[in-house]
């Protein structure tokens, strides 16, 4: 199964699980006019949206997916650099456009199956719109709940398969998300968020 279709697949679960719409939550995170208007662009323009979560010098080469009401991969454009890049999912409280390499996917794929990840199989993921989870320490929670430490985070980058790399870093239910912290620490599935400026190029 290709890095692509694992994470279409997971989207599409988290879709059928949350039941709510964007609009409804947009209050729940923290974005100016300018963001809201350029998430409402992106979402017209899904591989604007896609090309949005990582550099232009990868995004621009990498393949784009998506998924259509039923769950279904829609390609939109094969890449040449390994990479695949998903636009914003609209279902989910803020804009999570991402990009992964082959790795992440690898990763992803566990996550999805509830199977241990692949050892010494780091991998990489942008997300350079930001991104809203569920939970902090729940790796399949799908909505917020009060006592599930539902978390925002802004413009990030993600390290996946590598436990040598949390060492040192915060972690825990309600995290600073202005530093590198661990997120799902304890699980299989930790792994480090790098806050990033935003506009990172």
């Amino acid at each position: 199964m290709t890095s692509r279709i694992v994470l279409i697949l997971f989207l599409a679960s988290v879709a059928a699980a949350a039941g709510c719409k964007k609009e409804e939550h947009r209050g729940d995170v923290s974005a100016n006019s300018s963001t809201a208007n350029a998430v409402a662009a992106n979402n017209a323009n899904p591989t604007a949206s896609a090309q949005s979560a990582a550099p232009a010098s990868i995004s621009a080469h990498a393949a784009i997916a998506t998924i259509d009401a039923k769950g279904a991969m829609q390609s939109i454009r094969e890449g040449t650099n390994g990479w695949t890049c998903m636009p914003d999912n609209p279902v989910t409280p803020g804009p999570d456009p991402m990009c992964f390499d082959a790795n992440a996917g690898k990763w992803v794929a566990a996550w999805i199956a509830h199977k241990p990840p692949p050892e010494n199989v780091v991998g990489l993921m942008y997300m350079l719109e930001g991104g809203t989870d569920a939970s902090n320490t729940d790796p399949y929670a799908t909505k917020p709940t009060p006592d599930n430490n539902w978390v925002s985070t802004g413009p990030h980058i993600m390290v996946v398969g590598s436990k040598d790399i949390l060492a040192g870093h915060p972690s825990g239910g309600k995290p600073d998300t202005t530093v590198p912290y661990v997120m799902w620490a304890g699980t299989p599935y930790a792994h480090l968020m790098i806050p990033v400026a935003a506009g990172t190029q």
